[in-house]
């Protein structure tokens, strides 16, 4: 089944780099806040210490989703990358959680963080997650858009720190800090819930985004030879691979072949890219 992701090799690589940029900028984090005394910026080091474990991952289960199908899985492994989704935002969940009872304690008993440090550390943040972003702006693949969410997100957490450490540096407010640090627990734990909702629809086979089933069996109700559609299904297999079934009441005298093959060039137009067609003929 070579069908799944013309995209693919160049989706591998991309995860490769973001996953690179991500981990080695987790360790200048992880000094920087420490350096800082910022909980704002450890809590987006540990945030980002989660994303390198789940790009890495990503990464590794994209690579797997490109084998064709075998014995085992008939439909191939491009449900794989959707596990690598499912990861990244579960770790950003657990991450998030952690932020919220580090940075609570800190709200009651604040401590003054290095401001400048901060600035310098935030705006580092930007450019290289915003490198990270760019690196993956053409995904089409679940695992790949969550991954870009996340770094996206990641991208306005450090907006947020920056905004911070400038009101820090001219006003004596050390509680702004654990503030930022609970706002971009809010922010990521809103991604991360979106991610695992997208998700939760493919492994339950919901109709996929985008597509109208009623407007399909219209479409197809339109062929004159067609007398009834029943039992249809639409399921994604991936995000992005989508597969229909259906049963069709034809009269006899159709040639069935033409219209199969002529409903099939039809679905492919409407992101269909897998289609069984069941037929019964009517005297």
């Amino acid at each position: 089944m070579g069908h799944h992701h013309h995209h693919s090799h160049t989706s591998t690589n991309n995860l490769k780099i973001v996953f690179f940029l991500n981990l080695v900028f987790t360790i200048v984090e992880v000094g920087g806040g420490w350096y800082t005394n910022s909980i704002a910026i450890l809590s987006d080091a540990l945030h980002d210490f989660g994303d390198s474990i789940a790009l890495g991952l990503a990464w590794y289960l994209q690579n797997l989703s490109q084998k064709d199908r075998d014995h085992e899985y008939s439909y191939g492994y491009g449900r794989f990358s959707l596990l690598g989704s499912f990861i990244t935002a579960t770790v950003l969940l657990i991450g998030s959680v952690f932020i919220v009872t580090e940075s609570v304690p800190r709200l009651f008993n604040p401590q003054q963080p290095h401001t400048t440090g901060m600035l310098w550390i935030a705006v580092l943040g930007i450019l290289v997650n915003g490198a990270a972003v760019f690196q993956l702006k053409d995904s089409k693949g679940l695992n790949e858009r969550t991954a870009m969410l996340h770094l996206l997100e990641d991208v306005f957490g450090w907006i947020i720190v920056l905004i911070g450490a400038i009101i820090m540096m001219y006003y004596d407010v050390p509680f702004v800090d654990p503030l930022l640090s609970l706002l971009l627990a809010a922010v990521i734990l809103t991604g991360a819930f979106k991610s695992l909702y997208k998700v939760f629809k493919i492994f339950m086979q919901a109709i996929p985004d985008g597509i109208d089933i009623q407007k399909i069996i219209h479409q197809i109700e339109q062929h004159e030879q067609v007398l009834k559609v029943s039992d249809i299904h639409i399921w994604s297999t991936d995000g992005e691979y989508n597969v229909m079934t259906l049963h069709l009441d034809i009269p006899s005298s159709t040639p069935s072949e033409a219209l199969i093959q002529e409903i099939k060039a039809e679905m492919k137009e409407q992101n269909i890219h897998h289609v069984t067609i069941e037929l019964s003929t009517l005297p």
